[in-house]
């Protein structure tokens, strides 16, 4: 029996003493080191089983950390961070107190950039190579490895563009795999796939085009192909492109055959790659599969309602409309300021679009909210999935931003459920016609009510715009929450002694907030709390203050919320009772008044 190789590699300089004929073990080794530890632990799975050829190959020709190397995303990083001093605590990935699940600066000399969103690793890469340039070093490389599904965004042929008219030692290598999260789409899709089939002529290359030095396409998991070509663009100056096919899920026939599941898995048989399944009975719906239940039911209805998202048909659950009524339901790639302008050229058209888009992504959006369609005052619907703290995924893609990034945007609207019912009568009373837009922001993950579909789905009811209500009342403390927070709220209620002193009062809309309801909270109560799942400066909770100071009401508030840091990765409840917004913490609190 051979001896292990990967129990010996710590970092890169072990590999790098190895004869080029032992990698093809090392690369079984380390795919099954991935496949042992995700199978447990969970975590992004097939991205990192399709490179783990490359990686080794990377590690094997480069001299990092000296000569930098940027994963885009870093979904597929894992081989990465095995091979980079993290083998021994790799187990700790995405944990509370563990490494992070994306390559991370303070993490690591080997993790030249924190990446977590997609499309940004040209740029940075360039960046690095224009700066070795200017200081004089124009030996040290600079290698971006970036999926289809991310060249295809607009940052990334920024970039590209860039790139192509400096002489910066720069590689590009297009990770291509015909997928990201879910099958990419597009024009330059069928670019690739024409070239990987031999179909597209040589001379019609639009990556030469751009003055790259192109090569490829070459297997991915051939290390050995793969490895000569490192060497041989090691030697070559000035951008360079190299295609390379891979297989997302190699080497777990379940991963290479569902892709889109086995992207992150949750706990599978390590042998024989069955997912371990979790009983889903009784259990209260996913939020995105109310929304995709509740557009799809409207849309039937409607005929001017069109569905949008940017790359997440299946984390959305568009997928749902998409596969019914395909006409009108939209997957865009991986291009969130696309997706925000072409609804709202189709708003022009008085069409009924719902932008759905995850919290964290919409930040890359920014202007185009703004500029196309608060300023214009049309009439778009975002639906802001994975609001709040999301868990595992970290820092990268909590959504804890969107409620202080909008709320100063003038025409716009915020509204933030409190529960399945609230977030169907919501989007009902949206496409029923507004006068404005409206981010609706709800959580990653399961709502509370159980029979939901049963009992309430498509029973609509007509919300008011700027409404807010008393949940239960009291005597002493109001306590103000908005979105599915509040669930914490009555729950860590329900478990004091002597809840009568605490008022609960839901704020769905933080903007616009209901003053009236507010004049009568800050007439009765001397303590206000207010809770929310967003950061606390500029959030719900900020508003409340600004209404207070405007009308010179001098009660003590208390505003609860994610704090002015950057929230590391770890379950929804740890990282809640880290802020201080779990039930524990909650009840804690309550019983001190």
């Amino acid at each position: 029996m051979k001896s292990s190789l990967l129990q010996n590699i710590n970092s890169p300089s072990d590999l790098r003493v190895l004869d080029e004929a032992q990698l093809p073990q090392l690369a079984q080794e380390l795919r099954n080191f991935i496949i042992d530890i995700v199978s447990v632990k969970e975590g992004h799975l097939g991205a990192s089983l399709g490179v783990i050829e490359l990686t080794i190959a990377l590690h094997y020709v480069f001299n990092t950390p000296a000569d930098a190397l940027i994963w885009d995303v870093g979904h597929q990083a894992y081989g990465h961070k095995i091979l980079t001093e993290r083998r021994d605590v790799f187990h700790t990935n995405r944990q509370l107190g563990g490494i992070s699940g994306f390559p991370k600066r303070s993490e690591s000399i080997y993790d030249a950039f924190g990446v977590g969103h997609s499309s940004t690793s040209i740029s940075a890469a360039l960046g690095m190579a224009i700066a070795s340039n200017l200081k004089g070093d124009f030996e040290k490389q600079h290698i971006a490895v970036i999926g289809d599904a991310s060249i295809a965004s607009g940052m990334a042929f920024e970039g590209l563009n860039h790139a192509g008219v400096t002489n910066a030692n720069l590689l590009v290598i297009l990770n291509d795999n015909a997928i990201g999260i879910d099958p990419s789409v597009g024009a330059l899709k069928n670019y690739l796939t024409a070239v990987k089939e031999g179909k597209n002529p040589r001379q019609n290359n639009m990556i030469k085009s751009l003055n790259f030095n192109y090569s490829g396409p070459i297997d991915g998991n051939d290390i050995f192909a793969v490895t000569k070509e490192l060497k041989r663009l090691q030697k070559i100056k000035g951008p360079k492109f190299l295609h390379v096919i891979t297989k997302k899920g190699k080497g777990l026939q379940q991963a290479e055959e569902n892709q889109v599941v086995y992207h992150s898995p949750g706990k599978f048989n390590r042998l024989t790659g069955e997912i371990i399944p979790k009983s889903e009975a009784d259990l209260p719906p996913k939020y995105q599969d109310v929304f995709g239940l509740t557009i799809l039911d409207l849309a039937k209805a409607n005929e001017k309602i069109i569905g949008i998202t940017p790359a997440m048909p299946s984390g959305s659950s568009l997928k749902f409309m998409m596969d019914a009524l395909p006409e009108r339901a939209f997957d865009v790639g991986i291009a969130e300021q696309h997706a925000v302008t072409l609804a709202a050229g189709m708003a022009t058209q008085g069409m009924t679009v719902f932008c759905n888009i995850y919290s964290t992504f919409l930040q890359r959006a920014y202007d185009q909210v703004i500029h196309d369609v608060a300023l214009q005052n049309l009439a778009v619907i975002f639906c802001l999935d994975r609001a709040g703290l999301v868990g595992e995924d970290g820092a990268t893609h909590h959504g804890v931003f969107d409620i202080a990034y909008l709320r100063c945007i003038p025409n716009l609207i915020i509204y933030a459920p409190m529960n399945e019912i609230a977030l169907q009568n919501i989007m009902y009373t949206a496409q029923s016609g507004l006068e404005h837009p409206i981010a609706i922001r709800y959580p990653r993950g399961r709502g509370v009510i159980p029979d939901w579909k049963k009992e309430y789905f498509g029973h609509y009811q007509k919300i008011d715009i700027g409404k807010a209500f008393c949940i239960k009342n009291g005597s002493k403390v109001a306590v103000l929450s908005s979105g599915t927070i509040g669930n914490n709220v009555k729950m860590a209620l329900n478990e004091i002694e002597n809840p009568e002193k605490i008022a609960h009062f839901d704020f769905a809309f933080v903007k616009p907030l209901d003053e009236k309801l507010l004049h009568e909270i800050f007439q009765k109560f001397k303590f206000i709390i207010t809770i929310e799942d967003g950061t606390v400066i500029g959030g719900f909770g900020s508003g409340i203050l600004e209404f207070a100071a405007q009308n010179n009401y001098r009660s003590n508030i208390k505003t609860l919320g994610i704090p002015d840091e950057f929230i590391g990765q770890g379950t929804v409840n740890q990282l809640q009772q880290y802020c201080t917004i779990s039930v524990e913490t909650l009840k804690s609190l309550f019983l001190s008044y």
